[in-house]
């Protein structure tokens, strides 16, 4: 499920800022990424199963591995895990309230902290 109106799609920032500050914020860049697209990870283990709050980008002219890349990010999701298939993101998944307060803080406090290092100002 996508969360809208986060104001975190639209934004660029280098890769190492984004590193660091979603790092602050329990999202995991990990392995989750190739030469031109990263994914954050946050994980939530709650009674209802495992979730993902997902956070991606993209970088049209650069190498992600060189750490020196500029990352436009995109609309971000949450999707629950289903083992050994994998994660969906369908609207008709059941997410519960706290989960998605929580991925909406999260968000915020991301955004507002990621304001400073905007590029696409």
């Amino acid at each position: 499920m996508d969360i809208l109106n986060t104001g975190i799609e639209g934004i660029v920032a280098d890769l190492s800022v984004l590193d660091d500050i979603m790092t602050k914020h329990d999202l995991v860049r990990a392995g989750q990424w190739d030469y031109e697209r990263v994914t954050y990870d946050k994980k939530y283990v709650i009674k209802e199963g495992t979730y993902y709050l997902r956070v991606f980008g993209y970088t049209p002219d650069e190498d992600i591995g060189t750490r020196e890349a500029v990352i436009h990010l995109k609309t971000p999701a949450v999707g629950k895990h289903y083992y050994p298939h994998g994660v969906e993101y369908g609207e008709d998944e059941i997410y519960p309230e706290g989960l998605l307060k929580d991925c909406k803080a999260t968000l915020k406090a991301v955004y507002e902290e990621l304001q400073a290092f905007n590029l696409a100002k």
